[in-house]
């Protein structure tokens, strides 16, 4: 949680046959997706190819604007002007030479510890400072950059939702005609949007193939590209196949995009040893950047929730699965039907935002509760949420105010299992406190520095020389090197310092 306050046409003949109204109204839906279909065909400015477009350019950019908002609100920017300046100056100069140069292009690092790279539309793109430390040259970064200029010059995510709008156009049409299918619409239109939302096979491919145009274009070696896909298919690997790297959570297999890139880079007629590299410059841009995650915006120790910053705690339940976001941080029962989450509130007191919360309609306050929390100002109720479908919600709302903000903390469940949960929940709404003890509110993140070889060694040399906060495997990854590869003096390797936690 960060401290900043702040998704057949027999067939048919054959109904028509015996009801009529319904076919018409079924091929009226049909007519409208092909006549939308048909009026929203542009050409891709990329590949020079037909494409389902529905959305103009202004409306591309406008709907990228104001995601970008929601994107900086949600992962927060790296805290470095510097790396900000290099990133997207590099970025610049690949989007100016691009089929696209006129979109008001914005490259930003997010403070988000998972190796990740994503555009939306408009030409607003973000890289981790996750995905930043497992790269080590400037061209492995154009190499991801011009990547995602590829899906925005290309127009994927522009197409992507074109399809989904005829997709919600046909389900009307199909709702229409029939009553039966048309109670299950919305849902129908929200599992359509969910299946659009990563780019397929062949866009993904393109936009390789596009970001390997605009890496040679700017004399890049496009033999720094193959090792991105590997370094993130070794991340993959290392964390057991259950956290995918974002950019990797799409349909082709690294191992084909690997050789499918090879391919295209052994058919270039250029002379591939004079391209550029710039591996100097870009570690000296990561040296001190944070490295995991970052202990400032609030970690565990176990169930205990620790904000270093704000200078409280809370204490979740045990075995929960839990979860720190810029916004809230949150805990979900093991059968994940119970949660706990917080919250800054929006409110002068704890009054006044016990007032908000109760005022919204479904919410019906029970009885007060005292939640003690630690003796600071608070405001404690039972509450019952009225649901349409599913029975309804009981729970506890808590209100407290420390260090001038006020904090919601919410603990709720199934009205049918709220019995067998309210003593657990109602425990973790009354464990916020603060907290006193300094080795809890020093703690700092893991930092990357650089380190001149003055010999030959391995990697696990390295790391017994110069001693990490990380693992061996993970500083091999981070460095791209394999066990026991020997690596040449003067080679500067990246090390991870600092960040110790305490142990409770």
């Amino acid at each position: 949680m960060s401290p900043a306050t702040p998704t057949e046409t027999k067939s048919l003949r054959a109904r028509a046959q015996f009801d009529r109204p319904k076919a018409l109204a079924w091929a009226l839906g049909m007519f409208l997706v092909l006549a939308l279909s048909a009026s929203g065909c542009s050409t891709n400015p990329a590949t020079g190819k037909s494409q389902l477009a529905m959305i103009s350019e202004p409306q591309e950019i406008e709907m990228g604007r104001e995601a970008d908002g929601d994107v900086v609100a949600s992962l927060g920017l790296v805290d470095d002007p510097e790396l900000q300046a290099y990133v997207a100056a590099l970025g610049k100069k690949l989007a100016a030479d691009s089929e696209r140069p006129q979109l008001p292009w914005t490259f930003r690092v997010v403070d988000d510890p998972v190796v990740n790279a994503f555009a939306i539309p408009g030409g607003f793109i973000y890289v981790t400072r996750g995905l930043l430390g497992h790269l080590t040259s400037e061209a492995e970064l154009a190499a991801v950059i011009g990547h995602e200029i590829g899906h925005v010059t290309a127009r994927h995510s522009v197409e992507q939702m074109s399809r989904q709008q005829l997709a919600q156009i046909g389900l009307l049409g199909v709702a229409i005609a029939s009553p039966e299918f048309g109670k299950y619409a919305d849902l129908a239109q929200t599992g359509l949007g969910l299946a659009f939302l990563k780019y397929g096979r062949d866009d993904e491919r393109q936009a390789d193939d596009l970001g390997l145009r605009y890496l040679v274009r700017h004399g890049y070696d496009p033999r720094e590209m193959p090792p991105v896909f590997a370094t993130l298919q070794r991340v993959s690997q290392q964390q057991g196949g259950g956290r995918v790297p974002g950019w990797l959570a799409t349909h082709p297999s690294e191992e084909s995009r690997i050789a499918a890139i090879d391919q295209k880079i052994r058919a270039l007629n250029i002379d591939l040893s004079r391209g550029t590299v710039g591996r100097e410059p870009y570690l000296a841009a990561l040296e001190g950047m944070a490295f995991g995650e970052n202990p400032r915006e609030g970690y565990f120790l176990g169930n205990r929730f620790i904000q270093p910053e704000l200078g409280f705690e809370i204490q979740f339940p045990a075995g929960w699965k839990t979860q720190n976001q810029k916004q809230q941080v949150a805990a979900v029962s093991p059968k994940e039907d119970a949660i706990v989450a917080l919250t800054l509130a929006a409110a002068g007191s704890p009054q006044d935002a016990a007032r908000t919360f109760f005022s919204q309609q479904g919410i019906v306050q029970g009885q007060s509760f005292s939640a003690g929390m630690d003796g600071l100002p608070a405001v404690a109720h039972l509450f019952e949420a009225q649901r349409n479908q599913g029975g309804n919600l009981n729970g506890v709302a808590g209100f407290v105010q420390h260090g001038g903000k006020v904090f919601q903390v919410l603990a709720y469940t199934g009205q049918d299992v709220w019995r067998a949960n309210s003593e657990v929940l109602s425990d973790a709404v009354s464990s916020f406190r603060r907290v006193r003890d300094r080795r809890l509110l020093e703690v700092q993140p893991k930092r990357i520095a650089l380190v001149t070889l003055p010999s030959d060694m391995t990697i696990e040399e390295f790391a017994r020389r110069y001693p990490s906060t990380v693992d061996v495997a993970t500083l091999a990854i981070m460095n791209q090197l394999q066990d026991g590869q020997v690596i040449p003096a003067g080679t500067r390797l990246k090390r991870v310092i600092g960040g110790e936690l305490p142990t409770r």
